[in-house]
């Protein structure tokens, strides 16, 4: 395998070689796998038996419809089906989504899942990245990301929660404060891929309030909660419009035999699937622990499934990556193709203690010098040509920030450096930041600790850096005047009755948050045109928030979750589900 290594690696553009790649280069076995993130503890031994005894009839027939598949997952999460579309994996609803709903241009915060910037870059979008800082964790400021969104003029924002790779979390409250302030947007997407092994809220996730909002998607993943990323399943929550018109162009047979089947078995799972998460949050904070205690090395707070860590000074991740698999048959992620981070990070799986006991052992032996080879840590990218670290990943996208492919090709094109571009409105600072003074009055993230590393060499003196000049006024196009809907104008719902004159208390659930006591910017206030549809009025797509939620909408619904007290937990993982 040793001598097929970099080929493989330099082959597979912004992810890594597949497993099935890497076992055929080998002897036949796989190496441990710390690089794709799944449930190591779900699906159990006897779930993998009953799928082999059922094989041939998985494999041999059709499916049944997308539509079967949906609708028993949604009775499972207690989801209306026509709020939901299944898809072949989270990455066909992205492109789906890419080519249905991103018109002009997409904001993202970097680094993140690759699929979100590389997308909507192959359809010749505009994609404006959004740096997040490593002096602050990798944490990021909802509200420097909303003015942000508006210097730019960006018509649809991502939000990835927790984010991939470094697992940063944002709180329910936060999120649905941001999709109110974005309103106005084309679409706003919040990915939940991996909430599932969140533990730091009860009920992290908005589904509920995508529902209720014309343009705001969420999308959820199967195949990473379930350990099962070959089955390629995955689903999104939006209200009935948005997600139909992205049902309406999937394949009537885009789910496999093999995603119907474990679909229809995982009612009978529940408790064993709930003992599957609580294990992987275990097994996080031991292998932070463990990790943190190598010399030199950081570890970065997570509630994915993963661990985002910094390399000491001096150690180069593709080295590192390499030796690691070819000395010791562990696989890593090397994250210098992520845009936004370095060939010094690796994001780790969370894996059993046994297989964390032997990642230890082989970052110790290669980063300091306790076997043959040698440290790795004096090496500086030595016998490397193809680390793709900060400096050039970063040049790129401050060069080409919003030119999309083609941008970005004719940047490479011409070699390093690459001429000085026009400012953005938003001032970006010496140190190649997107500083954006804080917004009074809104919840701003809790800080992530970065711990501080050993010792390193100082560093070249660099010249002074020059003031930065204030950007040109760049003149935004005016809006398009919107008519103010009136309250009287909202068509009624035949089958419901219009809610009393005087709403009871917890129907105020459903209303806009109340003003903050101190202002808020600009880029963060809700339209007054826009926010949550009050009960008994028909949400854009032709349900009323009471439809959605299930409730005659004077009482509270309860949370979206996986139904049985005694089975399934709720949409997050946490707690139990109302029976």
């Amino acid at each position: 395998m040793a001598d097929n290594v970099t080929s493989l690696f330099r082959s597979t553009a912004a992810h890594s070689p597949s497993m099935a790649a890497l076992t055929r280069e080998s002897d036949g076995a796989g190496p441990v796998d710390f690089c794709i993130p799944c449930n190591p503890y779900f699906p159990t031994p006897a779930m993998f038996d009953e799928m082999a005894s059922r094989l041939r009839d998985i494999i041999t027939y059709y499916p049944s419809s997308a539509d079967t598949i949906t609708a028993e997952l949604c009775s499972l999460l207690r989801l209306p089906p026509q709020c939901v579309a299944m898809g072949n994996g989270s990455t066909e609803l992205i492109t789906w989504i890419d080519h249905l709903l991103v018109r002009e241009s997409l904001a993202v915060p970097v680094p993140t899942f690759g699929r979100w910037t590389d997308q909507p870059m192959e359809t010749g979008k505009r994609v404006d990245m959004f740096p997040l800082q490593e002096s602050s964790g990798f944490a990021l400021d909802l509200a420097q990301y909303a003015e942000f969104i508006r210097a730019r003029g960006t018509r649809v924002a991502v939000v990835c929660n927790p984010n991939n790779p470094d697992g940063g979390f944002l709180h329910r409250h936060a999120v649905v404060q941001f999709m109110d302030a974005m309103a106005d947007l084309d679409l706003v997407v919040i990915d939940e891929s991996f909430l599932e092994f969140a533990d730091a809220e009860n009920e992290p996730s908005v589904v509920q309030e995508a529902m209720l909002r014309p343009n705001v998607i969420v999308l959820r993943s199967l195949g990473k909660n379930f350990g099962l990323h070959g089955i390629r399943f995955g689903y999104m929550v939006a209200n009935p419009a948005l997600a139909g018109r992205v049902r309406s162009m999937l394949p009537k047979w885009n789910l496999n035999s093999f995603a119907e089947h474990v679909v229809f078995m995982l009612k009978e799972h529940g408790a064993e699937y709930a003992q599957s998460l609580h294990q992987v949050r275990r097994d996080r904070m031991d292998m932070s622990g463990q990790l943190s205690s190598l010399p030199g090395l950081t570890v970065y707070p997570s509630q994915g499934n993963f661990l985002f860590v910094r390399l000491p000074v001096g150690a180069e991740g593709t080295v590192v990556r390499d030796r690691l698999l070819t000395e010791h048959r562990i696989l890593v992620r090397e994250c210098g193709n992520k845009i936004g981070s370095s060939s010094r990070f690796l994001r780790l799986v969370v894996r059993p203690q046994v297989d964390v006991r032997r990642l230890v052992t082989g970052l110790e032996q290669v980063l300091y010098g306790t076997s043959r080879r040698g440290a790795a840590v004096p090496e500086q990218a030595t016998g490397t040509a193809y680390s793709s670290g900060t400096a050039a990943v970063d040049r790129l996208v401050s060069q080409t920030n919003g030119a999309g492919t083609r941008g970005l090709a004719q940047a490479a094109g011409a070699g390093m450096p690459l001429p000085a571009a026009a400012p953005a409105p938003a001032a970006v600072g010496p140190g190649g930041g997107m500083p954006v003074p804080a917004a009074a009055g809104l919840p701003q993230p809790e800080p992530r600790p970065v711990p501080q590393e050993a010792p390193r060499p100082q560093p070249v003196p660099q010249p002074a850096p020059q003031p930065v000049p204030q950007p040109i006024p760049v003149p935004q196009p005016q809006p398009v005047p919107v008519p103010q809907p009136q309250p009287q104008q909202f068509p009624q719902p035949a089958a419901y009755p219009e809610p009393a004159s005087q709403p009871l208390a917890p129907a105020a659930a459903f209303a806009a948050p109340a003003p903050a006591p101190t202002p808020v910017p600009a880029a963060m206030q809700v339209p007054p045109a826009t926010g949550p549809t009050p009960p008994g009025v028909p949400a854009r797509g032709g349900l009323t928030a009471a439809q959605v939620r299930g409730t005659d909408g004077l009482s509270m619904a309860p949370a979206t979750g996986w139904p049985g007290a005694q089975s399934w937990p709720d949409a997050a993982g946490m707690g139990q589900a109302a029976g």
